[in-house]
């Protein structure tokens, strides 16, 4: 009997959802419905597909430690986790995925779903994916058709052709319609949202996308070829992945393959695509306001307003988004939300680190937050995890004095190495090659004091590293 295996494309930047998601923190590594992270919530919702094993994931290199460390905490480990080198969207990642997938099983069935996506109902979905199953293991590639109750320009269409059902024939896609057109899709009762998931056998997949897009499969085969291993990482080769075009499972297979089906599934789906989208799946109070963290409001309604580090206050709002973390805060009226993304755009051009990062970094080690700085100088809060270890490394252009502020430290100055317990201190020279360890069981906290002439992370030369960062600066 064949494998049946998730893959998870976690790909996304998700800048609509700016300040809270980012490039280097993106919406599916963000707790936004529940306790649990996006990525975290589609884990647990493919495992529970009758017959699923452990998922292939395909996230962005930067990305890796967090992927690797979210799904750990669920207490199952991956198939793979497949490090795409650049963006090139859905059919090439899809594709290294099958090649995989093939390597383990080659009757592999691949149920294939984005990491950024909300489902309510997860059993409606999981009875559906065990329907699609079926399909696809006598030949079909299949996807998803939302039931759509309202018209919706931001989304793709699917229209069904005639069938016995559960199952239907694909008659065609259509791209996000104008408003008029998009009421008549809903009228008709023929016409479903394109959500974006499909399954399909890993071969039959292969095959297509061999027939219809063979430059794509080519330089996705040479790059996989090329593949190495990194800790518990596969690494895609980057020369060999620049090579291929950027292009879409819809585009390269789905809308051209004549075997393509669509199962309707109605359980809740949103792709949260807009701060918008995220209040419509959220509970609302007594005035239509979603409020999330530390929020006051009077005489306010139908708003989203969400505090990460402080108080945030709203008087006489009404249908607009306010979202506050350590180092931005976003005001728009709930109809212009779209536009975050030309927002952000603007940051990237001017060269703004709000763009991708946020104030507080995570490492595989921990964390750090950048408190406070100015000329020569920073400020940052580190928190290193039990047993986590920063890289062996120096600096051309700043000294450093760690300030221990709980937890017990390990330290290395060039050919020492001491104990810093609580309200203790250490001085790093410029050049000096220096580490930090938590040798302890509970979290080190650490007050970092930068000077010099240049502070930017790209002034760190890693001599030795336990995450396999040697040469880079994340």
């Amino acid at each position: 009997m064949s494998l049946l295996i998730p893959v998870i494309l976690s790909g996304g930047a998700g800048t609509r959802l700016w300040p809270l998601s980012r490039e280097l923190y993106p919406k599916q590594l963000l707790a936004l419905t529940s306790k649990l992270t996006m990525l975290q919530e589609t884990a647990l919702r493919l495992a529970g597909i009758t017959g699923a094993t452990a998922p292939i994931v395909v996230c962005n290199e930067a990305h890796r430690f967090t992927v690797a460390e979210q799904l750990q905490a669920l207490g199952d480990s991956p198939a793979a986790i497949l490090l795409e080198p650049v963006g090139r969207n859905t059919a090439p990642a899809v594709a290294l995925a099958a090649l995989m997938a093939r390597d383990i099983d080659a009757s592999a069935t691949l149920v294939v779903a984005p990491a950024d996506h909300v489902i309510r109902d997860a059993r409606a979905f999981q009875r559906a994916a065990e329907l699609a199953v079926v399909e696809a293991q006598s030949g079909k590639l299949v996807t998803f058709g939302i039931v759509a109750y309202t018209p919706e320009t931001g989304y793709g269409y699917i229209r069904r052709d005639d069938g016995p059902g559960p199952a239907f024939p694909v008659a065609e896609f259509i791209e996000k319609p104008a408003l008029d057109v998009a009421r008549q899709f809903i009228d008709s009762g023929e016409y479903y949202w394109n959500s974006g998931m499909f399954v399909f056998t890993a071969a039959r997949y292969l095959e297509e996308l061999k027939a219809f897009a063979p430059d794509i499969l080519e330089a996705v085969e040479a790059a996989y070829a090329a593949a190495t291993t990194d800790l518990d990482f596969v690494r895609i080769d980057r020369a060999a992945f620049d090579q291929c075009r950027s292009e879409s499972i819809d585009y390269a297979v789905m809308e051209k393959t004549k075997d393509a089906v669509v199962v309707p599934l109605d359980a809740g789906w949103s792709d949260v695509g807009s701060w918008s989208s995220l209040f419509e799946v959220l509970p609302s109070d007594e005035e239509g306001n979603v409020l999330q963290g530390d929020v006051l409001v009077y005489d306010t309604r139908d708003c989203y307003v969400q505090s990460t580090s402080r108080l945030v206050a709203a008087v006489g709002m009404d249908d607009h988004i306010i979202v506050e973390t350590k180092d931005a805060v976003l005001v728009a009226p709930k109809g212009r939300v779209q536009d975050v993304k030309e927002l952000v755009a603007k940051l990237k051009k001017a060269g703004r680190t709000e763009s991708a990062l946020h104030r507080e970094v995570f490492r595989p080690w921990g964390s750090y937050d950048s408190i406070d700085g100015g000329e020569r100088f920073q400020v940052k809060h580190l928190s290193v995890k039990p047993g986590g270890m920063l890289s062996l490394q120096m600096h051309h252009h700043r000294a450093e004095h760690w300030i221990v502020v709980s937890g017990t430290a390990r330290i290395t100055c060039d050919d020492k190495i001491f104990l810093l317990a609580e309200n203790q201190s250490t001085y790093i020279p410029v050049g000096s090659t220096h580490r930090i360890e938590n040798p302890g069981k509970v979290t080190l906290h650490i007050v970092e004091v930068q000077s010099g002439s240049y502070l930017g992370e790209d002034d760190i030369v890693r001599l030795e590293d336990n995450y396999g960062r040697q040469g880079t600066d994340t």
